[in-house]
C-alpha cells in the first residue's frame, strides 16, 4: 500500500529520515504488542503517531485508578474500562489512518501463536518474566524479532533479540525474578518504552545499528545508560540449536 496525499503530509518530517520507502514499510507493518500498561503506553502512542499502519495489543485488565500514574493510554474516564478498548479509543483518536486491533485475553504458553499471528515482530511490554519468556519462545518458534523491555522503579533495561542471531531472553535470563508488585513511576516506562519504540523504526525501515547481542541498561536516578554484551548459550533449549 502506498501513502496518501494526506499521508505524505502527515509524515513529511519524518520522510525526511526514512524516505516515502521507509514510511511506506512504516504503514505496512503490522506489529504485535503484548500489554497496555506503562511500556505499552509510550510504545504504543509513538508507533501510531508515527505511522506504523497495523498495530494489534493484548492485554487482559481494566484500567485502575493506581495505574494512572504511568500508563499514559488511559485516563480518569477511563477507570474500569477494559484496557485494550482504551487503548484503541486513545490511538485512533491521535491517527485514524491507522488500524489497531485489540485482544482481551491472557498471554500463554498454549495461545501466544494464535494471538501474534502474522505480525512481523513482537514487542514486550509485560510487567513479569513468565509472560516475557512465553513471548521470547514464541519469537523464535515463529522466526521473528522480540523487543523486551522491563523497568522497576528509576531502572530500566531494553535490548533486541533477532532469532538464529542473537542471545535470546532465556540466554540471558534463565531464572524468572520473583512475581511482585514493584515500585515505579510513569518517567521510566516513558524512557524505556521510546527505546523500544526507536529499535522498532531502525528494524523496519533498516537504519541505524540494533541493541544485539547488548542490553541497554538505565538508571534514571544516576541519569547514567550503559550497553552490556550479552552472549549465546549453546545449551539453551528455547535458542540453542537454531544459533550458529
Amino acid at each position: 500500500m502506498t501513502l496518501t496525499d494526506g499521508e505524505i503530509k502527515r509524515y513529511s518530517r519524518q520522510t525526511m529520515i526514512f524516505g516515502e520507502e521507509g514510511q511506506e514499510k512504516l504503514k505496512n507493518s503490522k506489529v504485535f504488542i503484548a500489554g497496555a500498561g506503562g511500556l505499552g503506553s509510550p510504545i504504543s502512542i509513538y508507533l501510531a503517531v508515527a505511522g506504523v499502519g497495523n498495530i494489534t495489543i493484548v492485554d487482559h485488565d481494566i484500567v485502575e485508578l493506581s495505574n494512572l500514574n504511568r500508563q499514559i493510554l488511559h485516563g480518569d474516564v477511563d477507570i474500569n474500562q477494559k484496557k485494550t478498548e482504551s487503548a484503541k479509543e486513545t490511538l485512533t483518536n491521535l491517527n485514524s489512518d491507522i488500524n489497531v486491533n485489540i485482544i482481551s485475553d491472557t498471554i500463554t504458553d498454549a495461545n501466544v501463536k494464535e494471538l501474534v499471528g502474522d505480525a512481523d515482530l513482537i514487542i514486550g511490554a509485560m510487567d513479569n518474566f513468565e509472560t516475557r519468556h512465553t513471548l521470547n519462545k514464541a519469537s523464535f518458534e515463529l522466526n521473528i524479532p522480540y523487543f523486551h523491555g522491563a523497568v522497576s522503579g528509576f531502572d530500566g533495561q531494553a535490548t533486541t533479540i533477532i532469532p538464529g542471531k542473537t542471545a535470546c531472553l532465556n540466554c540471558i535470563f534463565p531464572k524468572s525474578p520473583l512475581k511482585a508488585v514493584f515500585p515505579i513511576i510513569g518517567v521510566t516506562p516513558g524512557f524505556i518504552g521510546i527505546i523500544q519504540a526507536t529499535e522498532v523504526f531502525k528494524y523496519i525501515t533498516g537504519q541505524g545499528k540494533l541493541l544485539e547481542n547488548e542490553i541497554l541498561l538505565w538508571n534514571g536516578l544516576n541519569t547514567s545508560v550503559e550497553k552490556v554484551k550479552t552472549n549465546k548459550r549453546p545449551d539453551c533449549e528455547v535458542c540453542g540449536k537454531k544459533l550458529n
